[in-house]
């Protein structure tokens, strides 16, 4: 009950972030510099919402799914990258030609490499050297400076200090901070949350529960303050790998195949008394989830979007054949061609996944680009 008090307190106080616009703030950015924002924002965002169809012990459901593999560079992290960017050249955070230098896992410095190359500035890159070569190739495509991160350098946390060292030593030099940047959850509560909010009101749905993986949090915290505003009894719930509860421990505590989620410790923007019970999900079973979905949907997503799909199944099970339950699709296949997602996975008798067999999908209509609520970055 003290927990239920605090969360309705907290959504009570907040305010939802304000739509980027053509107002003063936006004078504040060059007229060149303007223009390129207003062609990566018709690149970012604005996703079709799948309705997803499956049979699981003989019951058939939906699930609905963001399919985020269709962004600009392929992942949910467009949307982080471009909006943290406008929000630092709107603040004069940063100036054109400014070094920008980032710690990652990879999807999120692949969308920064993407949107600040486009932007015309230099991009730094530290990455555990554990990360699938298709993102190190990528991150190489765009000109970036990648610092290969080892275990014995610290890992993650290691990838975190070595990146602030490098921007507090270059003059001019902008540090994203995905992990402790609430601009983060802001790109959420701004696009993702109103686009689901009104993709499912265009067809008389409300939301039950949304569920996403636990990399930055942005995606899970934005969406869930959204969604939370709007419909009060909405279920938030974080997912990481049962094999690695960081979230449930506070630390790293195991391996796990899930790139992109359960990056070493609990990111400072996830407030886990907003959020609902995390889900937990084995990282074979989202690997065999992953290749379900595309053999028999031919929706080509990474594994942590198999892992999504498994945790909103889990949510079903407990709300309702007929719950409303969305998740997103975080990325495409495209940058796991040389992990365990592309070879044979044995199958275990915990997986759920066997017991599943996905039905085809519906792709519900992408929101009205040209209004405010769905892509506020056009102007």
């Amino acid at each position: 009950m003290e927990r239920d008090a605090r969360r309705r307190d907290m959504v009570e106080r907040s305010a939802p972030p304000p739509f980027l616009s053509t107002g003063p703030a936006m004078t504040r950015i060059a007229p060149d510099v303007a223009a390129r924002f207003r062609g990566l924002s018709r690149l970012i965002g604005n996703t079709p919402l799948l309705g997803v169809d499956y049979t699981i012990r003989g019951r058939r459901r939906r699930i609905f799914a963001k399919s985020e593999n269709l962004n600009m560079t392929g992942s949910v992290k467009d949307r982080m990258a471009l909006h943290i960017m406008r929000m630092a050249y709107e603040r004069g955070a940063i100036q054109p030609g400014g070094l920008i230098v980032e710690a990652t896992s990879g999807n999120t410095g692949i969308a920064f490499a993407a949107v600040g190359r486009a932007l015309g500035h230099p991009v730094a890159i530290f990455m555990p050297d554990w990360m699938s070569e298709e993102r190190v190739k990528l991150l190489a495509s765009f000109g970036v400076d990648l610092h290969p991160v080892s275990h014995e350098q610290g890992g993650f946390v290691g990838s975190i200090r070595l990146a602030e060292e490098l921007a507090s030593s270059t003059p001019g030099a902008f540090l994203p901070r995905q992990f402790a940047n609430e601009d983060n959850c802001a790109a959420h509560e701004t696009t993702t949350g109103p686009e689901i909010e009104a993709q499912l009101d265009a067809h008389g749905l409300r939301p039950s529960a949304f569920v996403a993986g636990v990399g930055t949090g942005g995606t899970v915290m934005g969406v869930g303050r959204h969604l939370r505003r709007r419909y009060p009894d909405v279920r938030i719930h974080p997912l990481e790998p049962s094999s690695s509860p960081t979230l449930r421990t506070g630390h790293q505590v195991g391996e796990h195949r899930i790139q992109g989620v359960s990056d070493e410790f609990i990111p400072p923007i996830v407030d886990l008394d907003f959020l609902d019970a995390v889900v937990d999900v084995d990282d074979g079973d989202a690997i065999l989830m992953a290749q379900k979905l595309a053999h028999q949907a031919g929706l080509a997503v990474g594994i942590s979007s198999g892992a999504n799909f498994l945790g909103a199944v889990q949510l079903q099970d407990e709300l309702g054949d007929d719950a409303v339950v969305v998740t997103v699709f975080c990325d495409s296949n495209k940058k796991y061609l040389s992990t365990d997602l592309m070879r044979e996975e044995p199958v275990e008798e915990t997986h759920v996944c066997p017991d599943i067999e996905v039905n085809g999908f519906t792709a519900y209509d992408r929101v009205c680009p040209t209004c405010p609520q769905s892509n506020p970055l056009l102007a």
